[in-house]
């Protein structure tokens, strides 16, 4: 399990990458292709959110529950606030994508604080999260977790080897940009 949040932690970090250059060329006067940008918050929305997050939280719930001696579950607090942060710039690209005027300085700020809060929680899991899970958990535990897991399980709907239409234009972005 771990191993796949890594995994997932790769192409997120793609992602904002490509996120940190569209902010910068943006701050730069050039026009930039929001489509490309909003597949990627859709993405992060859509399979972040919705599998990602939530099987880091299974397995950190599982840790606390067997293995910590303290409560503190800073993971899905972290988990709502990227959330909360994801949702906002989705609604100014929507905003933008629909014709409506947006302060080039707000969208450009937006950006930056976005990438910063995803760059700085997937470190944090990095640094503190996984190497803690890793060290504590069996393999039972994560025989029990997977279990747990498996409804939140879906395919990443964009890094998958396989023919998918699902963010077409995104990964034709990313292919030609590698």
């Amino acid at each position: 399990m771990l191993k796949r949040l890594m995994h997932d932690h790769k192409h997120i970090a793609v992602l904002l990458n490509v996120l940190k250059n569209k902010q910068m060329k943006l701050a730069e006067g050039e026009a930039i292709n929001f489509i490309v940008v909003r597949d990627i918050v859709e993405y992060m929305q859509g399979y972040a959110e919705r599998s990602h997050h939530p099987v880091e939280d299974i397995i950190y719930t599982y840790y606390l529950a067997h293995k910590a001696n303290d409560e503190i579950d800073k993971l899905s607090a972290e988990h709502q606030v990227v959330t909360a942060a994801s949702s906002a710039l989705m609604g100014t690209l929507n905003l933008i994508l629909s014709d409506i005027v947006v302060a080039r300085d707000k969208l450009i700020a937006d950006f930056a604080e976005y990438v910063d809060l995803q760059e700085k929680h997937m470190q944090m899991e990095e640094r503190e999260i996984f190497p803690l899970l890793a060290k504590t958990l069996t393999e039972q535990d994560w025989k029990v977790i997977e279990q747990q897991c498996q409804a939140s399980l879906i395919d990443d709907p964009l890094f998958l080897d396989r023919e998918q239409q699902a963010f077409d234009e995104l990964r034709s972005y990313l292919k030609t940009s590698e």
